[in-house]
């Protein structure tokens, strides 16, 4: 019987072959299994938190997401649109979120921006007369609907206005500020929209 020649380096290639091959296929069974561990789109639209990153979003601009298939909009408030707010009270219904709308903040954003940090705005986009979306009108210019405009939400179905802090004005059908859902900074680049911050009442 002859000897046979052992081919050394086809054996390591066959060796290493089987074991990427089965590493790839541990892998691709393993993708599924942890995707299941994600909330499902049924979850996410139950209430699952959302959590989105504000590194994008440039001053005066807004962002959009959805948040139990409601829109929550995110705006990188400008200084000048911060420093007009506190000139909008006398036009308002409830300024101060202390009447009426006294329910439509967490505790933490009844303050004069509606918001945990006064550059970010995170609000529930649904105007509070029919539950329609306004449309965002960031810039402090006359508007046909408005000739003072200071810039805010104008909901062209019905007319209803609001300022830079989803505060409603006087005079249109909507009873209510705009609603700010619960939310907390991750870090200072990260939003987490449906939870609170710990601690937070």
């Amino acid at each position: 019987m002859a000897n046979e020649v052992v081919d050394q380096g086809r054996r390591r290639f066959l060796t290493t072959t089987t074991a990427v091959v089965g590493g790839v296929g541990v892998v691709a069974a393993a993708v599924p299994f942890i995707k299941s561990w994600e909330p499902s789109a049924r979850a996410k639209a139950a209430g699952a938190p959302v959590t989105q990153s504000l590194k994008k979003i440039e001053p005066g601009q807004q962002l959009i997401v959805a948040w139990r298939s409601l829109p929550v909009f995110i705006v990188n408030r400008t200084p000048a649109q911060l420093a007009v707010l506190p000139k909008q009270d006398s036009r308002l219904v409830d300024p101060n979120s202390t009447g009426a709308s006294s329910d439509q903040q967490p505790k933490y954003a009844q303050n004069a921006t509606r918001s945990i940090k006064p550059e970010w705005l995170v609000m529930i986009g649904i105007c509070t007369h029919l539950g329609c979306v306004p449309d965002y009108v960031g810039e402090m210019k006359p508007e046909p609907f408005d000739p003072s405009w200071q810039g805010g939400y104008y909901c062209p179905c019905h007319h209803s206005r609001y300022d830079m802090a989803g505060r409603v004005y006087q005079g249109v059908p909507a009873p209510k500020n705009m609603a700010i859902p619960p939310y907390h900074f991750v870090d200072d680049t990260t939003v987490q929209i449906g939870v609170d911050a710990e601690g937070a009442a």
